[in-house]
């Protein structure tokens, strides 16, 4: 069982890391019940899963622009006070978000812009952080960090999908907002207690140039290069994320809490990934991880998808057994998501120069969390042509194909080898 369950080395070793990653655990719960909640409110102001598709383009444009230029910030400031101030404007944002909800404005747009500024500041604080990890924990031990946050992540998407469910169908949207704002204090709390992280000797002046340096290095590293690809085509062709509000409506039954069960599925797939991620820290080969991963969320999300056009339907009258074979799905598609993030942040930490990790971070969060915001538009606008299911059955089956494709069109990428860290 030790050889099988997570690593806690990092956690034993560092206590900076230890404290970032107890305070993540707890603030991310709260980030999932506003980026759970917001869908569920646009849907309710709109009937629309476009809309709810829409509010994941409105956060697009600042999250590509703040995830870039965030890179750079990070690699020619102290990356703690970076953390510090993007995490304050989070904040701010998402007591807007409350406000909002608590006066009851029902304004759409206004959603809208609040997610915008949220998401340009998100975009800023996560390739500070996720370049602080390298400098807390022995380069050994990178695998191992990352399936610990995996069980972080995979605990707050459980939870907090789960929890604001309940809590929209029961105390409304302003205690729901209200307790992520409540959870920020831990995200603080852990930065406070990082020590300054100055930039090094070669780290330059942040700005276009900067940025531009960034993309040179990536352009000539075909391997680092290969891991934002193959993320893009899963997040992109397979997005579950916009279409689960009508599922929950018509298909499988039972509207709101329905959504947070099938999200919590996803969320129960990452964490028993990370909770079980002993034996991922022995994988050598860990580009040929990445693209089975990929495939396997394909495969999963196609299963999903299946498994919504046989429901009909025939939810709208309250939740049906489909709900069962539904979350299944889900679960496996969080797995292999799962694993396939704890090889693709490895890969980029591992082979990347401290000088210049903030700036290859920073492209790393606008693809992981803009792929995402890409896919919800497509597929919702997918449902004007096609049903639910068949979106989401066929993006599935897409995602495999394209992910196969590509892994034979750069071959290399199937033979990284991580005691040999190539970018």
């Amino acid at each position: 069982m030790g050889k099988l369950l997570a690593d806690i080395t990092p956690l034993r070793e560092s206590p900076a890391f230890r404290r970032l990653w107890a305070g993540s655990a707890i603030s991310n719960i709260g980030s999932q019940l506003t980026l759970v909640a917001v869908s569920l409110e646009v849907y309710r102001l709109t009937h629309d899963s476009l809309y709810v598709g829409l509010l994941s383009i409105f956060a697009l444009f600042p999250l590509v622009v703040g995830g870039l230029l965030g890179g750079s910030i990070a690699d020619s400031h102290d990356r703690r006070n970076v953390a510090l101030l993007s995490s304050s404007v989070m904040w701010a944002a998402v007591g807007g978000l409350a406000l909002q909800a608590w006066l009851q404005l029902g304004n759409v747009w206004l959603l809208y812009a609040l997610v915008a500024v949220q998401s340009g500041a998100q975009a800023i604080n996560q390739p500070a952080r996720s370049a602080i990890i390298p400098v807390l924990v022995r380069k050994e031990l990178l695998p191992a960090a990352n399936a610990l946050s995996m069980v972080t992540f995979g605990l707050a998407m459980t939870a907090g999908p789960l929890l604001a469910g309940v809590l929209v169908a029961t105390v409304g949207f302003g205690w729901t907002y209200t307790l992520d704002l409540v959870s920020f204090a831990f995200a603080f709390w852990a930065l406070l207690k990082l020590p300054p992280m100055p930039p090094g000797r070669e780290a330059g002046r942040a700005g276009l140039r900067s940025v531009v340096e960034g993309f040179r290095f990536l352009g000539t590293r075909p391997n680092l290069r290969m891991t934002f690809v193959i993320d893009l085509v899963a997040m992109i062709l397979a997005q579950p994320r916009a279409l689960l509000p009508a599922v929950g409506a018509l298909m499988v039954g039972g509207g709101e809490t329905t959504v947070g069960i099938l999200l919590a599925s996803t969320a129960v797939g990452a964490f028993l990934a990370g909770l079980f991620s002993g034996p991922l820290g022995g994988i050598r080969r860990q580009g040929s991880a990445v693209v089975w991963s990929v495939m396997g969320w394909g495969a999963s999300i196609a299963a999903f998808g299946l498994v919504v056009v046989l429901a009909g339907r025939s939810g709208a009258g309250g939740v049906t057994a489909w709900l069962i074979p539904a979350a299944l799905c889900c679960g496996l598609a969080g797995i292999a998501d799962s694993v396939s993030a704890v090889f693709r942040t490895t890969i980029l930490q591992s082979a990347t120069p401290d000088h210049l990790r903030g700036r290859l971070q920073g492209v790393f969060i606008v693809v992981v969390a803009g792929g995402p915001r890409v896919g919800d538009m497509l597929a919702g606008g997918g449902t004007k042509i096609l049903s639910e299911g068949w979106v989401l059955l066929i993006g599935g089956l897409l995602c495999m194909a394209v992910a196969w494709a590509a892994a034979r069109w750069q071959s290399g990428f199937l033979k990284y080898d991580a005691g040999n860290p190539v970018p």
